[in-house]
């Protein structure tokens, strides 16, 4: 067994973060320069998106760090970091979205807007589409990993397909508009606009929410985490916890962890070790709601005390 063919939750997470930067690059430059504010507004909900997901990304970074003093100094760190990326985030995007829904309302007190050009319509449909293959791609992956992280990421993206969904149709409605004639339909453009705004903001809010109410979810001492441990410490298979984080929300638990086991044995035996522990911390804890393994192989050489040894004779997959 080797890393590579572990899978990685913070992969997963940066191919989100990359696809819809991208979207929003694209999406906000053809909308600037074709004068399409609702496809601009959709860019800056892409962004959004991205700018949280990357927020997210920062408590879990001591993962694999060996050193208990530098993983102590840098848990510190995160604690310190995370909030104010996450505010500072949260503050551009609510400018950002405020802007906007200020354009918006002015082109609708304004004189009558200009439609969008074809490039505009071309750029929120193919941009949907690579949105929609993003997320099936993400969502198979949490479904496998965890399901109720799964079932708050497809809330995430319905949220993201009903902001763009409303500006394919201000778009379209306002290109139709000018094919038949109709001032009145100018106006779904900067409409759209305006309700995607109203999502910019509503996104940057949950995002200031989350970051001065996320005490409320806090971490559990080590102290209180030992418990865990030793039950985790038990299951046969399992040569050392890399990483444990325990949360609690009003009375539930939600348990992060990471473990090391035997870099000879393959990837489902692998997956069932971890299986096992899941299921012991479930039974065991019954204030534990959730359980979240990641099963690396440990790696700082050989030899190496372990509870799940293999003979000599059987294949594996470093030779």
């Amino acid at each position: 067994m080797t890393r590579e063919h572990i899978p990685s939750a913070q992969a997963a997470t940066w191919s989100g973060i990359a696809g819809n930067m991208g979207l929003a690059v694209i999406k906000a430059g053809v909308g600037y320069m074709a004068n399409s504010k609702s496809l601009l507004a959709d860019g800056l909900y892409s962004a959004s998106e991205a700018g949280s997901a990357l927020a997210g990304l920062f408590p879990s970074k001591s993962v694999r760090d060996k050193s208990k003093a530098r993983r102590g100094r840098f848990r510190e760190h995160s604690r310190v970091a995370r909030p104010g990326i996450s505010v500072l985030l949260s503050v551009l995007i609510l400018m950002g979205g405020l802007q906007l829904a200020i354009s918006a309302l002015g082109s609708l007190s304004g004189s009558e807007p200009e439609a969008p050009g074809k490039s505009v319509l071309l750029v929120a449909v193919a941009a949907l589409a690579v949105k929609e293959a993003i997320f099936q791609f993400q969502y198979r992956y949490f479904r496998k990993r965890n399901q109720s992280q799964a079932l708050a990421y497809a809330q995430q993206h319905r949220r993201a397909l009903y902001c763009s969904l409303t500006v394919l149709i201000g778009i379209i409605g306002s290109m139709a508009g000018e094919e038949m004639g109709l001032s009145m339909l100018l106006y779904l453009d900067p409409t759209a606009a305006l309700i995607a705004s109203c999502f910019v903001l509503h996104k940057g809010y949950r995002m200031i929410v989350d970051t001065v109410y996320g005490s409320l979810v806090q971490e559990l001492q080590q102290e209180e985490a030992s418990d865990f441990k030793e039950t985790v410490q038990r299951v046969y298979g399992i040569i050392t916890i890399e990483h444990l984080v325990a949360r609690e929300q009003e009375h539930d638990v939600t348990i992060e962890l990471v473990i090391s086991v035997n870099p000879r044995i393959s990837i489902l035996e692998a997956q069932e070790i971890a299986n096992r522990a899941k299921t012991l911390l479930l039974t065991r804890f019954s204030h534990v709601k959730e359980v979240q393994i990641q099963a690396i192989p440990y790696d700082p050489g050989y030899p190496y005390k372990s509870n799940h040894e293999l003979p000599d004779h059987e294949a594996t997959l470093i030779q």
